[in-house]
């Protein structure tokens, strides 16, 4: 008997952790794309920024499902009376009629609206926004979706990527906020990353300035000038593309540090390692644009 009663219990074990949710690269991309907008849509209407978060993801599959990629819908909504464009996708039932936007930044708006302005979903303005829990249960509960784990899933994918935190942000990043208002998403977003008091992303094979630019909300033309480069240059695997004018010098904490000089480097790859504008890289270290560096040279940063 205690030998089946073990045997039980591994069974079991095995299948809770097979029904666990388990950490994606692709999703955690998403976060980091859109937490600023979902913190700013909680300082506007009070939904805790958690909820939008996992509601996002678990919606549009982070922005990968069809409604994401062709209607930019990151939560599902469908038309209910809505005047705007449109696109149809298979849910409860087939070819349904859903909402359609410009860009994330439309939906993520028109989805805080969705919730405040609907008479079921009024109990849950109650709550706290610390609250992600019961915001969770209480729109599985207000009928915001048929699948009969959702309030479990939300919170889920809350716990797992730490959303919760976001819950409590007292400031957010503005600029990463508004660039999703020209975004249309197709699915596969760049990690953007922060540094010198600027953002970067990583050029993938294939990308040009002009598809950035769609994705970041930028004009091709500002990311050129800001990296330093002609608007139709070709882009290799792996270029760091700024999103911001570059600084004049690198952060302060290089204060006193020397970048040497490896094989392969040029005073301008160097210059977008460190996020600076490359005449003022000429500047810190007394050079001008004719001379040459060396295999071993050390470099003033600052």
């Amino acid at each position: 008997m205690k030998k089946l009663i073990f045997l039980l219990a591994l069974l079991l074990n095995a299948l809770f952790a097979a029904g666990q949710m388990k950490w994606n690269s692709t999703y955690q991309q998403y976060i980091n794309q859109y937490k600023d907008l979902a913190i700013e849509q909680m300082k506007k209407y009070r939904i805790p920024a958690s909820i939008t978060l996992a509601q996002g993801v678990f919606e549009s599959g982070a922005g990968r499902s069809e409604l994401a990629r062709k209607g930019n819908n990151h939560f599902g909504i469908k038309c209910h009376g809505w005047q705007g464009r449109t696109v149809h996708a298979d849910d409860d039932e087939r070819n349904e009629c859903f909402r359609a936007y410009d860009n994330a930044y439309q939906s993520y708006e028109d989805h805080s609206r969705f919730l405040v302005n609907g008479q079921r979903y009024r109990k849950l303005f109650s709550l706290s926004t610390t609250d992600y829990k019961g915001w969770a249960r209480g729109l599985k509960a207000a009928g915001y979706a048929t699948n009969p784990r959702y309030a479990d899933k939300l919170i889920e994918l809350i716990e797992l990527y730490k959303l919760h935190q976001y819950d409590k942000a007292k400031h957010y990043d503005r600029f990463m906020a508004s660039a999703t208002k020209d975004v249309a998403t197709d699915g596969k977003l760049h990690p953007i990353y922060k540094f010198n008091n600027n953002y970067y992303l990583k050029a993938r094979r294939g990308d040009t300035f002009k598809s950035i630019g769609k994705e970041v909300g930028i004009s091709y033309r500002k990311l050129a000038k800001y990296n330093e480069r002609e608007k139709r240059d070709v882009l290799q695997e792996g270029d760091i593309v700024y999103l911001k004018k570059k600084a004049k010098k690198a952060p302060k904490d290089y204060k006193g540090r020397l970048h040497y000089v490896r094989s392969g480097e040029s005073m301008y790859s160097i210059a977008q390692l460190y996020g600076i504008r490359l005449k003022y890289l000429y500047k810190l270290n007394r050079m001008s644009p004719d001379d040459t560096i060396s295999v071993g040279q050390g470099l003033r940063l600052r």
